[in-house]
């Protein structure tokens, strides 16, 4: 679960709950949109969001226990792949939020869990503490298409390749070598103060939510054509 509180400009959406790895079922993801979609709705010209959590772990993937509480193979399958689609839905929504977005990583992000850091345009990372692990591999699952497209937005070249090829758990050390975090920091009061100054710093910038988001989905356009959110056009500025 999680909740959103509004200081000013800045939004800070918190990860809690007694699910202490921040595991991924439906109404987990569906209780994020619901908080991104009120985000939204309140934003001005100038707002920001950062996401934090606390514990070991900022997402430890899907909720498996939930996946497998079934009668057959079948509902299994089946309670996954909502899972999935509530994660796109998910990713979504992150990525046509007409705001500034920062990831502040305080623990670990495994699987599925580490699209959510990377949702957002910035992510900085505990130096001491979590690593980002892409498991497919250790699991035998294929990456669907679409969250290939994901990760080859995100980064790109050996980086991608030991991301998804390697199933590393990657630090943030190495992380920020690899240009994907920005930052790191040390302990999570230090990566929470940091995420949070790097929202408001670009909340100050007042930008244009409208065209700050259609700008996010030119960038990842093969991404975002494959999402059906494609960039549009919002018109020409006044000369």
């Amino acid at each position: 679960m999680c909740s959103l509180e509004k200081r000013g400009n800045l939004f800070i959406l918190t990860l809690t709950g007694k699910n202490v790895e921040h595991r991924l079922n439906p109404e987990v993801l569906i209780s994020i949109i619901s908080a991104l979609s009120r985000a939204k709705a309140k934003s001005t010209r100038g707002s920001a969001l950062v996401t934090v959590s606390h514990g070991k772990f900022f997402c430890n993937g899907f909720d498996l226990d939930w996946v497998n509480a079934t009668g057959s193979k079948q509902e299994a399958q089946q309670r996954f792949d909502y899972s999935l689609d509530c994660l796109t839905q998910l990713v979504q929504a992150f990525i046509s939020l007409p705001m500034p977005t920062v990831a502040a990583v305080n623990g670990h992000a495994a699987a599925a869990g580490v699209v959510i850091p990377l949702c957002h345009d910035y992510v900085v990372m505990r130096r001491d503490r979590g690593v980002l692990y892409v498991n497919d591999l250790e699991m035998g699952l294929k990456i669907p298409e679409l969250y290939m497209a994901f990760f080859r937005a995100k980064t790109s070249g050996w980086a991608l390749r030991d991301l998804v090829l390697r199933g590393l758990k990657i630090k943030g050390e190495e992380l920020l070598k690899m240009g994907i975090v920005d930052a790191v920091y040390d302990g999570e009061e230090g990566v929470t103060n940091a995420g949070m100054k790097m929202a408001d710093d670009l909340a100050r910038r007042k930008w244009d939510g409208e065209v700050y988001a259609e700008i996010r989905k030119g960038l990842y356009s093969e991404f975002c054509g494959m999402l059906g959110i494609a960039s549009k056009a919002i018109g020409t500025p006044k000369l």
